[in-house]
C-alpha cells in the first residue's frame, strides 16, 4: 500500500501527464485522436459543422461592421449585408438539418475537425485598416468555397457530396452577393470619401513618419559618417561610426514617434505603427551610405557611398512627390540642397 504521500505524488504526475497530452491531441490529430478527420464525419456532422462556421462568420462580419462603422459607414453597410447573408445560410443549414435529424444539433465546430479550414484571429486586432479587413473578407468566403469543393471531390458518400456541392454553390453565390453589395454601396460618393479617407490614414500612420525617419537616417548620418571617413581614412572605423549612428537614431526616432502621439487625438493611427516606420527607416537611410565601408579600399567604398546618398535623396524626392504631392522642383531645392550642405559639412570637418 503506498503511503498518502506517494499516493498525492501518483495523482500530481497523472494529472501532469494529462494536461500535457491534451493540448497535444488538439494540436495533432493523430495523437490520440481528439480531433476529427474530415472524412470521418457523417452527413449529419458535416451538416452541424456548416451551421457552426456559419454562425462564426456571421458574428466576424458583425463586428468587422461595428469597428468600421464610425469612419467608414459605407463599408460597415456591406459587412452588415455580409453577416445577414451568413445568417440567411445559417437559417437555411438549420430547416435542412431539423427535417432531417431533429431539433437537437450537434455542438462540433471547426476546431474540432483536423483538416477543416482555420480562421486566424485577425478579428481580435482592433486597429485593422480598411484594406486589410475587405481582403480577409474576401479570404473567408474563397477559403470555405475552396474546402467544400475539395471535400467534395474525395468523398465518396453521395450524401455528403451533394451536401458538400450546395455549400459550395452557397459560398460561391455569397461572394458574388458581396461583389454586388460592394458595387452598390461603395460606388458612389460615400465609397470615393472612403477611399479618401483609408488614403489619409496610411499616409499619416505610414508615409509621414517612414518619410521623416528616411530623411532623418539620410540626411543626419552624413557628416558623422563623411567626417570620420575622411578624418581616419579607414573603412572598418567608419563602418563601425555609421552603423552605430543608424541604429542609434533609428531606435530614438522610433521610440520618440510611438511615445509622443498615441494617435486617439490627432488620428494619426496606431502610435507603435508610426514607431516601427519612422524607426526602421531612419536606421536605413543611415546603414545605406554607412554599408559601403565594409569595403577593405577607402576611395572604392567612399565612391560607392555618394552613389548611394545621391540615390537616397532622390527617392527623398520621390516619396515627397508621389506620396505627399510636393511640387519636385521644391522638393528637390530642399532635400539636394540640406542633404548637399550636411555633406560638404561632414567633408570639410573630416578633412580639415
Amino acid at each position: 500500500m503506498p503511503t498518502l504521500a506517494v499516493a498525492a505524488r501518483i495523482e500530481t504526475v497523472r494529472a501532469a501527464r494529462h494536461d500535457w497530452i491534451d493540448p497535444m491531441r488538439s494540436l495533432l490529430p493523430g495523437f490520440g485522436g481528439s480531433r476529427r478527420r474530415f472524412d470521418s464525419l457523417s452527413a449529419q456532422e458535416i451538416l452541424a459543422l456548416a451551421i457552426s462556421s456559419e454562425e462564426e462568420d456571421s458574428r466576424i462580419y458583425a463586428l468587422y461592421a461595428s469597428r468600421l462603422r464610425e469612419q467608414y459607414p459605407a463599408s460597415a453597410d456591406v459587412f452588415d449585408g455580409m453577416a445577414e447573408e451568413e445568417n440567411g445560410h445559417r437559417r437555411r443549414l438549420i430547416d435542412l438539418y431539423r427535417a432531417r435529424y431533429g431539433d437537437l444539433i450537434l455542438p462540433i465546430r471547426r476546431e474540432h475537425v483536423a483538416d477543416f479550414y482555420g480562421r486566424k484571429p485577425v478579428w481580435l486586432v482592433e486597429n485593422l485598416g480598411l484594406e486589410r479587413i475587405r481582403e480577409e473578407a474576401a479570404a473567408m468566403e474563397r477559403d470555405a468555397q475552396a474546402f467544400y469543393a475539395a471535400a467534395a471531390a474525395r468523398t465518396t458518400d453521395a450524401e455528403v457530396r451533394k451536401l458538400l456541392g450546395d455549400l459550395e454553390a452557397a459560398e460561391a453565390q455569397h461572394e458574388e452577393r458581396a461583389d454586388h453589395l460592394v458595387a452598390d454601396r461603395l460606388g458612389g460618393a460615400e465609397g470615393e470619401e472612403e477611399v479618401s479617407v483609408a488614403k489619409r490614414q496610411f499616409l499619416l500612420t505610414w508615409v509621414q513618419p517612414g518619410l521623416a525617419g528616411l530623411m532623418d537616417g539620410s540626411v543626419s548620418t552624413l557628416a558623422p559618417i563623411f567626417a570620420t571617413a575622411f578624418a581616419t581614412q579607414n573603412p572598418s572605423t567608419t563602418f563601425l561610426v555609421g552603423l552605430s549612428a543608424s541604429l542609434g537614431a533609428g531606435i530614438s526616432m522610433g521610440f520618440t514617434e510611438a511615445a509622443h502621439d498615441d494617435g486617439k487625438l490627432s488620428g494619426r493611427g496606431s502610435p507603435w505603427k508610426r514607431g516601427v516606420a519612422s524607426g526602421v527607416m531612419t536606421a536605413l537611410g543611415g546603414l545605406g551610405h554607412a554599408l559601403p565601408y565594409l569595403i577593405p579600399h577607402f576611395w572604392t567604398a567612399t565612391a560607392i557611398a555618394l552613389v548611394v546618398v545621391f540615390f537616397e535623396l532622390w527617392a527623398i524626392v520621390w516619396i515627397q512627390h508621389r506620396f505627399m504631392e510636393t511640387p519636385v522642383g521644391r522638393a528637390m531645392f530642399q532635400i539636394l540642397l540640406g542633404g548637399g550642405l550636411v555633406l560638404a559639412t561632414g567633408i570639410l570637418i573630416g578633412g580639415s
